[in-house]
């Protein structure tokens, strides 16, 4: 029964259930287009990239998965991306899957300064387990949603006659760069999708909340390297989500120097501290993985933390003057 409850208190503290918020990875950096349709074509050369996440692994809360590939077509001053993203809540109580298609178009405002206009549709489809949740009435005080005799107290809720919702999905951002210096921002699910089951009271549904990002940092370069690539760089970020009532901050920097990369960072939700973040990775030819660990400092701290892989797949991008600070992003 503790573990139910447990489960209880996380969909109702800023769960993806609960208020329908969307997944942020910890390493955003390398989840672009996750983030931001208007990363799409970070790089001249195509681009893989993959992401696990495993949040609160003790309570079994979220486990998200993503697959997209980006590339710059230069002729057309466009960035074309494609990314497919799984979100499992609950073991399976409510799976959320999205296939998302990424344009964006590069603008030069000057000798130094660029801009990048971004737009996402997607297909999403959010499936239920109706038959695993457990609601108020089925619990009793003493022996939890068991009865003595072993089996399942029954509820009073009516199974809804749907139990998958597919809809669109669109999004859009921008950023504006120099070689040193970006700064970004997005607006997710403009069309404000209705993602509810329940066809009850859908008059006070105004669908799913907006997802707004701002984002900036820096790359400092602290070893010259060649125009690809410098050979030590520190590059500072900051990064603030808000969709509804929550929201919350990441900050912080990753060192790379030659083929390694660490880092920490730390992230605020609005109602406290909630992570502190490290990361480690190399880059080894056409690899580059990182792992992440959420130590979790909020009430949620025997959740057994986040721990978060990466892996981006490219070739050997050519010769070619970038003149922007998306290093840590390729």
């Amino acid at each position: 029964m503790r573990r139910q409850i447990l489960i209880l208190m996380v969909f109702l503290i800023g769960s993806n259930v609960a208020y329908g918020q969307d997944p942020v990875f910890s390493q955003y950096y390398a989840a672009p287009l996750q983030l931001n349709p208007a990363f799409a074509g970070t790089g001249y050369a195509p681009q893989v990239s993959l992401n696990f996440r495993n949040q609160w692994p003790t309570l079994n809360a979220y486990v998200t998965y993503a697959a997209a590939y980006d590339q710059y077509i230069g002729h057309l001053n466009s960035g074309f991306g494609f990314m497919v993203q799984t979100d499992d809540a609950g073991e399976g109580l409510i799976k959320t899957t999205k296939v998302a298609g990424f344009y964006s178009y590069r603008l030069q405002i000057n000798k130094e300064w660029y801009a990048k206009l971004g737009a996402e549709v997607a297909w999403v489809q959010g499936r239920y387990n109706w038959s695993a949740f457990q609601f108020g009435d089925q619990l009793n005080k003493i022996t939890g949603p068991i009865s003595p005799g072993g089996t399942p107290f029954p509820t009073n809720e009516v199974t809804p006659e749907n139990l998958n919702n597919t809809y669109g999905d669109v999004s859009a951002g921008i950023l504006v760069y120099n070689k040193t210096f970006y700064g970004g921002f997005s607006v997710k699910h403009i069309n404000r999708p209705n993602e509810s089951i329940i066809l009850t009271n859908q008059n006070l549904f105004t669908g799913l909340p907006y997802r707004f990002s701002a984002h900036a940092g820096a790359e400092i370069e602290v070893i010259e390297g060649n125009k690809r690539k410098p050979a030590a760089f520190i590059s500072p970020n900051i990064m603030l989500v808000r969709q509804g009532d929550f929201g919350q901050v990441n900050a912080g920097a990753n060192f790379g120097y030659g083929s390694f990369f660490i880092g920490g960072w730390y992230r605020n939700v609005f109602n406290g501290s909630d992570a502190v973040i490290g990361v480690a990775g190399v880059e080894q030819g056409i690899f580059k993985i990182g792992y992440s660990y959420d130590f979790t400092v909020s009430q949620l701290n025997n959740s057994g933390g986040s721990h978060e892989i990466s892996l981006r797949i490219k070739p050997r991008e050519p010769k070619q003057d970038f003149n922007d600070c998306f290093q840590l992003f390729r």
